[in-house]
């Protein structure tokens, strides 16, 4: 591994050749570029996983002790809203800066770093309550912990797109991504018997400290001291985007591709917000009777395969010689496509198990979107994917907001749920016809010469 991050830049058109394996556990293709030899994939693979299911213990803690929270320091619905809702815009605020350094210093540094702040943060966020009496502006704040985490997403990517091979990368994020279901199931599972036996603090303690741990392990034994190192010129040339920026930036934002995949991401993460914040509503009012471990569980389980055979479809279609961006469709189809027929079909039944199962169906193919466009990025512009992710995912946390609160007018001015299944269907279709047309997979970020840092 090059240090100080010189292994971030691409060669400028260079043609993929023959891999060799390197004295550093790497294998470069013929343009210099490395990736990580197939036992060091594996293990970032799992390492990764765990990681991102600790992020989503982090991002459920505050919501899964939010009662037990108000009723300690007596909050009406009004401050726990205010509370609750700081997760979108600190979601917001980090994650193209995040994305961006990640491109720069590499994205396990970033990784790493703010995992390292938001574990230290959720883990002695009890303890600060017992010395302030600010407990509202002091909770806000602590939960506004997606200015560390909101990071997370675009350093996988910028971290994937330069050393994962891309017959293999949609398996790999897939893989990555079932973390997200597995932390919110962990943590819905082990943090409500921890509220119940210790009270909310432990729940706080149980994430932090779990986090931390991650954190040591993974330095410990898969990072070499130097890949620990960010030297601050780095850093400053990672934070910003200058003239003498290695990325062609207003030529990059004038290809079609990319607003493509942009504005495609945008929507698919508008509205999974929508459905995470409305289904367990849905289910409440019109199953009245339903069991809320059923409709709260049941389609995040079944997602979690669903996000696996995604990702072995996705790099075993391109194995056997289909075009990289013709399976990029394919997938992103089943994603926003199939996905949105479910939820139209949640909004005209009457049944449970058949909304179990429509509500299973849509969630689950939803992360076909993971070998769609989240890997595309990394497709058309590896040497900057980290931003140009960041980018997606901002607009998707603020569009999800906007689609959040219109779902709820919806449903108050019409006083029927197939309004916000309808609207669920129309941003996805708005989406995936924006790809279908202008997608690409071609790179498109090597028309200028790049300078190594």
């Amino acid at each position: 591994m090059a240090a100080g991050g010189g292994r971030n830049a691409p060669v400028c058109g260079g043609e993929r050749g023959s891999r060799a394996p390197q004295h550093d556990g790497m294998w470069r293709d013929g343009g210099g570029e490395q990736y990580w030899s197939r036992p060091d994939c594996r293990a970032w693979t799992a390492v990764l996983l765990l990681g991102t299911c600790l992020l989503y213990c982090a991002r459920v803690t505050v919501p899964i002790c939010a009662v037990a929270l108000s009723a300690h320091f007596g909050w009406d619905k009004k401050q726990s809203g205010v509370v609750l809702s700081s997760f979108f815009w600190g979601y917001c605020l980090t994650q193209v800066i995040g994305g961006h350094i990640s491109d720069q210093v590499g994205g396990e540094k970033v990784l790493l770093l703010s995992a390292s702040a938001w574990g230290f943060l959720t883990f002695i966020t009890p303890l600060l309550t017992q010395i302030t009496s600010a407990h509202l502006v002091f909770m806000t704040c602590s939960s506004s912990l997606p200015l560390l985490t909101g990071v997370f997403f675009p350093s996988l990517a910028s971290l994937l797109s330069q050393r994962v091979r891309e017959s293999e990368r949609a398996f790999t994020y897939s893989t990555v991504g079932t973390g997200s279901q597995f932390g919110t199931l962990v943590i819905g599972a082990a943090g409500s018997l921890l509220l119940d036996w210790y009270g909310w603090e432990s729940v706080f303690y149980f994430s932090g400290l779990l986090t931390l741990l991650w954190v040591y392990c993974t330095c410990k034994y898969l990072l070499v001291e130097k890949d620990l190192v960010i030297p601050i010129d780095y850093l400053r040339r990672g934070i910003s985007i200058s003239k003498q920026s290695k990325v062609p930036w207003k030529q990059l934002f004038k290809k079609a591709p990319i607003w493509a995949v942009i504005v495609a991401q945008l929507c698919t993460a508008s509205t999974f917000f929508t459905l995470l914040s409305w289904l367990p509503t849905f289910f409440k009012e019109t199953f009245p009777k339903s069991k809320g471990w059923v409709f709260n569980v049941v389609p995040w389980l079944v997602a979690i395969p669903t996000s696996l055979f995604s990702g072995f479809l996705s790099d075993h279609l391109i194995n056997q010689g289909y075009k990289t961006i013709t399976v990029r469709k394919f997938m992103q189809v089943i994603g926003s496509g199939i996905s949105s027929v479910f939820a139209l079909c949640l909004g005209q039944t009457s049944s449970f198990c058949k909304a179990i199962v429509f509500a299973s169906a849509s969630v689950g193919l939803q992360t076909f979107n993971h070998s769609g466009i989240s890997v595309n990025v990394q497709d058309l512009a590896p040497s900057c994917a980290g931003l140009l992710f960041g980018v997606g995912n901002t607009g998707g946390a603020l569009l999800g907001v906007v689609c959040v609160y219109l779902a709820g007018y919806l449903m108050e001015t019409t006083g029927s749920w197939i309004s916000v299944f309808n609207l669920v269907a129309a941003v996805n279709s708005v989406g995936l016809c924006v790809f279908l047309v202008f997608g690409e997979a071609q790179r498109v970020d090597t028309d200028s010469a790049y300078i190594d840092l």
